[in-house]
Parts: C-alpha cells; structure tokens; sequence
C-alpha cells in the first residue's frame, strides 16, 4: 500500500511540474480587453481623493473623460475590493444629459449599463464615487496597496504603490495598460490643515499656494499633460520641503523639482546632484526626456522606489548603489545611485514606450536594466559598461520565459530585468556599429513617442533597422529558459578552430564580434546548419578564447575535446 501510494504521489508530482497555470475569470477581466472594455478609449482622469490618516480610509470621486471608438455596450470599471463604489453617473450629448447608472459588481470590477447609447466617435463622461479602506501594503514597493507611515518626528508619511496589482486598488479606472488617458489627469488630494503636511503627486502644481477651506481641510491640485500609465498617478504625503533647478536640455529648458522629508533635506540635496547628470547620459542615449510639459521630480518616498512618471519615487537611503550594495559585484554600481538612474530610466522605456499587456514587461526592464550598463558606460568608458553589464548576469535565475501569457495580467519572469538586458548587450554587439545602436535607440523613443507596444514591433524595429535579423534571437532569450551554447574545438596541428551552436532554437545564429590577443574575431550569421564551421586561428587558448566572447555575449561555453 505504502508503494502504490508513493507511486501516486510520485506521479501526481510529475503532473504538477509540468501543468500550466491555471487562470480565473478575474484573470481574464483584468487582464483582457474584452468587449465591455474594447470599445472606448479614456481621454483624461480627474481624481479626487480624501485620506483619512486616522482609519487610513479613503473617500473620493474620480470623472472620465472618453470616447467611443466603437457602438457602446456595457462599461467594465476597475475598483478592488473592499472598495465600494457609491454612485456612477454618465454624462452625455454635450453635457446636455445626465444618467445615474445601475451597475454589479463582480470581484475587483463593476459592470455598469448606459441608459445611453453611443456610437463611434463620441465623447461622454463617467463620474464614480466611492470610498472604503483601501488594501494596504506590507512590504512596498514588491507589494502593493496604501502605505501610511510616519517619519522619525512623527508626521504622517503616505504614499502608494501600486505596479502589478494594478492603480485600481485606490481609484476606479480602465486598469489596463493598453489605454493610456491621452491627455493625461488632474489629481487633488485633501488634507486637514495640519502645520507642514502637503500633497504632492505627478505633473505640475497648478496654483502657488494650497487652496485652505473653512471647515479646516487644504487642497493640493497636480496636473499631468501627457498620456500615463494609471499605475504611476499616485500621491505622496508629508512634511516636505522641496526646490528646484533648471536643466538644460535636448528640448529647452526643464523644470527639475526636488522633495525631501524636512529631516532628510541635506542628504537629499547632496544626492540628488546625480540628476541632472542621469538625465545628460540618458538624453544622450535616449534622446530627449519625454516629458518637459510636465517636468521632472525626484520624491523621497516610504519605500524603496518606482518610476511614477514626472515623480519619480526615491527610497534608496541617499547612498550609492542599491541600499549600499553593488547588485553587479563589479564595483561599477557603487559609483552612482541606483534608484536615481534605473526608476529615472523608466521615464524613456516604461512611460514613454509602454508595452500593451504586462506579459511584455522587458521592454520596460530590460531596457531600463541596460541603461545601467549606458550610464556606467557614459561616465567612466565602455569597458565598465561590459563589466556591468557581465557582473549583472548573476542575477539570472532561467525559471521561465520572460514573456508571460497575454490577456490574463501575468508578468514573466523576474529575468525580464537582468537576462533581457543582456539579450541586448548581445544585440548592440553583434550589430557591431555603436552609432546605429544609439540610433535605435534613440529612434525608438521617438518613433513610439507617448505609445503603447507589443513584442512584436520592438522586435520587428530592431530587426529592420540594425539590418539583422534577430527573431531568432528574441525567441532564444525571451520564450524559452535556454542558453544557447558555443560549443568549439581546437585542431592544434592545424591551428584550425571547429565551432557551432547548441542548446538552440532553430535558426538561431547570433553574430559574434569580439577581441582576442588584440585580434577582431568575426563569427557572421549564416543559414542554420547543425554541422560544424572552421576558422583559422594562432596562439589559441580555448579559456582565454571563451572569456572574450563571455565579456560581450550571454552565452554558455563548451571547449569539445
């Protein structure tokens, strides 16, 4: 008994090993655009939101301005339990009409009828109130939901985090990535009138002062010009005291704003000195910072940090590296801040080109990750971007492809951040023109300016411009969890280097450019074959020949006996 019943686990293991993850129903609604999703675009946000630090309870209304881009059929709202909507009222033909709405919900999301019915084109309005204690989070920024501190003296110290688990978890909004509101949000934040305490979120203040109010509460109003992703609207709360400098740059002049906890003034203003030269480096890769309408803040923040576009969050202690440590172990990632440089990278890859479903995250993390590599690169010589970039390796895990499944708000594996920053080290070198490289770069800030994108257009773009072909290569580091390995051997007598790729999918043939004893090594692409290629080569030592490719490409070694 004791046999077959080992057997039955044995094989109940297997299965487990090898299933697919199982999906719900609130997957698909959060993660798709179905049909009650599909058929309007949000132009504009208008969130108003009243915390009660006390309860750590919220109340507020948020208004949509939309479209229709096709006949209207109900509306799916996002709102995460236990927040409750209150009332939903549409406005419609112009201000002319007005519905209050009846709606169910069904987990995180509402389902609302219009009694209205539009068609392609129009423009209407949506107005939901609501109010609850949002979720909280218990370890920001990895968790998400409301997080209410306090500082050292005490002062309420209030933010939220909200990446992955998605900006429905404090306002109701179409939480998608795919459709951003085009003309950006306007965020007011009310607070008791307490000595100090101000609000403040993305964009820019729009008026000098605060607006005080008769019953003892003060208004803080932001305003974001340009399309954003719902996930980086968020408020900061506390005793801050800020300033300010102009940068000049690819656009004109930008407004930098800078804000520390009133105890943390000091060190802030000393670190933060690191700004205007991330953005010089990344202006110069990049091409211009994406936002100028709205400016740049840097925001000390109640947990580590994220790229809340135009307010960048910043919890890293004021110390170089990531809290004190070098994450590549080369040493390079002591000199600079990392929360500065990598959430401030995110405004170029993540908040100008934002991918569509977060299945497709690398495009925000792998390109934020190499520029890590870029910033190391600008300021201290391209050798330490290589030893950056090849110390960040050992972060890899190869658990699963980095692209996760569409339509159901999955995220792939955590390698999108250090695996696919080195996929692209392997593309800037087998392109082997670092001129065309920045181009691409640069082009593809400008040709998706404000856009979101699939896989498949960044993809294609590189391709297509670099004048390679790396499909194959795209396939190889994102959809699976293998390394391809160059697998060579050495005729000594011949001096002849046998060489070929395994471990691969079909078709795969990155070019290799590469020094050894100061001599260019060219391996090109050619049709794919399983047999093997010779190229002559003096003075070889296969070690030392392996390292040189290893320096510039993420790709296993096996020396054939």
């Amino acid at each position: 008994m004791k046999q077959i019943t080992l057997y039955f686990f044995l094989f109940a293991l297997a299965l487990s090993a090898n299933a697919q993850p199982v999906f719900t129903k609130a997957d698909t609604l959060r993660g798709s655009l179905n049909e009650n999703r599909d058929w309007f675009d949000i132009q504009q946000y208008a969130i108003d939101v009243t915390p009660n630090i006390e309860n750590k309870t919220i109340q507020g209304f948020v208004l949509w301005d939309v479209k229709a881009i096709k006949n209207s059929k109900r509306i799916q709202i996002d709102l995460q339990q236990p927040l409750v909507i209150d009332r939903i009222i549409m406005v419609s033909n112009g201000l002319k009409k007005m519905d209050t709405l009846a709606f169910t919900r069904d987990g995180n999301i509402a389902i609302a009828n219009p009694k209205t019915n539009m068609k392609n084109g129009e423009n209407f309005q949506l107005l939901i109130s609501y109010h609850g204690m949002p979720r909280e989070a218990i370890r920001p920024p990895w968790d998400g939901g409301w997080i209410w501190k306090k500082d050292a003296n005490g002062n309420p110290w209030i933010s939220v985090a909200c990446q992955g688990l998605g900006a429905s978890v404090w306002y109701p909004c179409k939480d998608v990535q795919s459709d951003e509101p085009d003309h950006g949000a306007t965020i007011k934040i009310t607070l008791p009138k307490k000595d100090n305490i101000i609000a403040i979120a993305n964009g820019k203040k729009q008026w000098d002062e605060q607006l005080i109010l008769n019953n003892g509460t003060q208004h803080f109003t932001w305003k974001v010009t340009n399309p954003i992703n719902n996930y980086n609207i968020i408020p900061y709360i506390g005793d801050y005291i800020g300033w300010s400098e102009t940068y000049k740059g690819l656009k004109g002049n930008l407004d930098i704003h800078y804000w520390a906890l009133r105890q943390d003034s000091v060190k802030a203003r000393n670190q933060y000195t690191q700004v205007p030269m991330m953005l010089k480096a990344f202006e110069y890769w990049f091409g211009p910072y994406p936002f100028y309408e709205d400016g740049f803040q840097m925001i000390q923040s109640p947990h580590l940090g994220m790229e809340h576009q135009s307010a960048i969050a910043y919890g890293n202690k004021f110390a170089n590296g990531y809290l004190g440590r070098d994450l590549s172990g080369s040493g390079w990632g002591l000199k600079w801040d990392f929360i500065i440089v990598h959430e401030s990278g995110h405004e170029w890859f993540a908040n100008n080109i934002t991918s569509k479903d977060i299945a497709d995250m690398w495009v925000h993390e792998g390109f934020t990750n190499y520029s890590e590599t870029l910033f190391t690169e600008f300021y201290y010589g391209k050798e330490a971007g290589n030893e950056y970039s090849v110390g960040s390796r050992r972060t890899i895990k190869n658990d699963k492809p980095i692209i996760g499944h569409y339509g159901v708000n999955e995220e792939g594996s955590g390698d999108m951040y250090a695996k696919a920053g080195s996929m692209i080290h392997n593309i800037r070198h087998a392109i082997n023109n670092d001129s065309l490289f920045r181009s691409i770069l640069i082009g593809l800030n400008k040709d998706f300016y404000h856009q979101t994108v699939t896989t498949q257009q960044i993809e294609n773009y590189i391709s297509t411009k670099s004048g390679i072909n790396f499909s194959k290569v795209f396939d190889q580091y994102l959809r699976t969890i293998q390394i391809p390995i160059f697998s060579y051997s050495y005729d000594k007598n011949e001096k002849i280097l046998t060489y070929q790729w395994k471990n691969c999918v079909k078709g795969f043939d990155m070019p290799l450019h590469f020094k050894y004893l100061d001599k260019g090594f060219d391996f090109l692409p050619a049709d794919y074959t399983p047999q093997k290629r010779l190229i002559k080569v003096e003075n070889f030592d296969p070690v030392a020949f392996g390292e040189a490719i290893k320096h510039q490409y993420y790709v296993e070694l096996n020396v054939e006996k």
